[in-house]
């Protein structure tokens, strides 16, 4: 039996009713696993309903589809770490056979994990680390460096290398973008000596209020000439400050955002460029990789997954396989993505 399920956030009771009107039925062991034998791999974004983990439930998907495995897609209905953990533990007690999350906070979220592998449960991350947890292997859309490297150097290139910018990002426990927030800082001081960070905001995954706290900066820094948007929700919304207080070609934007999100704000140039990668990509080989871990299979230096991926990197000292090199939108190539 081949299933493709997404789960939206819902009760135990639910979930349950679902699964035996699909006809799966889990084991009682605690070892996880359906009833016929079929992998389930379930994913838990920082946040479910924006365009970003929504592309990645596409791959994943695909993936299910591909690979002929269950697909659980859940998350909370706010970028809460405290929501996030009811869903992981609900996932928990389906028994589920690989957990893979994207932990609003890492730290929180590791005693969690811990609890998961206890019974018999793989334990992945993808999208956002949780590298102080037992995670087995991290699915990684791009390396930190990659990221922050990527941005600053779009931003530099409209800023003319120096200046004061701003950064707007999501979560402030977010490992992933603080991460990358901590490379544009040296980067910046070390490649752009006259460009100046003057201050780094918190907007949660709230688009309005990032567009909120995006137009505070521009006011308590008047001569502030770029914003970065450090997430697909503040991206946007940095973008959206700039147009609506009629600074475009004076303030500068650049973001980590989707391309069907930010092709608005790139052609009528509130936003210079967004960098990403291929998301759908992303949430493909987040089901692969479950698969090789419940599998048991050995990953190599380079991995095909599919007609895309065909060489994806697997770094064993951090049990990581990375996506690929970022990718720079611009209003040339944001029509080429449908999410």
């Amino acid at each position: 039996m081949r299933l493709i399920r997404t789960v939206t956030v819902g009760v135990a009771l639910a979930l349950t009713a679902a699964a035996g009107l699909a006809g799966c039925s889990k084991k009682d062991g605690a070892s996880g696993g359906s009833g016929d034998g079929e992998v389930t791999v379930a994913f838990v974004p920082k946040l479910q309903g924006i365009p970003y983990f929504e592309a990645m439930n596409t791959g994943g998907r695909k993936a299910a589809a591909d690979l002929g495995v269950e697909w659980i897609y859940k998350g909370p209905a706010t970028a809460d770490p405290g929501a996030q953990t009811e869903v992981v533990k609900s996932l928990i007690q389906q028994r589920v056979d690989v957990l893979v999350v994207a932990p609003n906070d890492p730290d929180s979220m590791a005693p969690i994990l811990k609890d998961a592998q206890s019974r018999g449960i793989k334990v992945m991350t993808s999208d956002t680390d949780a590298p102080n947890s037992v995670r087995e292997l991290f699915v990684n859309q791009a390396t930190a460096e990659g990221i922050g490297h990527a941005v600053t150097d779009a931003l530099m290139e409209k800023m003319g290398g120096k200046g004061k910018y701003a950064i707007v990002s999501c979560g402030q426990t977010a490992g992933n973008l603080n991460s990358w927030i901590a490379v544009q800082r040296k980067y910046t001081a070390e490649k752009y000596p006259d460009a100046e960070i003057v201050d780094v905001v918190y907007a949660g995954e709230d688009e309005a209020k990032a567009t909120s706290m995006a137009k505070d900066l521009m006011n308590a820094h008047p001569d502030l000439t770029g914003l970065v948007g450090e997430c697909t929700t503040s991206a946007p919304g940095v973008a959206k400050a700039v147009r609506e207080t009629g600074k475009i070609g004076k303030v500068f934007t650049v973001g980590v955002g989707t391309p069907a999100s930010m092709k608005q704000y790139l052609e009528d140039g509130s936003s210079s460029a967004a960098i990403l990668w291929d998301v759908e990509q992303l949430g493909y080989l987040t089901v692969w990789a479950g698969v090789q871990l419940k599998k048991g299979a050995r990953l190599q230096a380079a991995n095909k997954v599919n007609d895309k991926l065909t060489a994806v990197k697997y770094f064993p000292d951090q049990k990581m396989l990375l996506l690929g090199d970022p990718l720079r939108i611009t209003k040339d190539n944001a029509g080429d993505y449908d999410y």
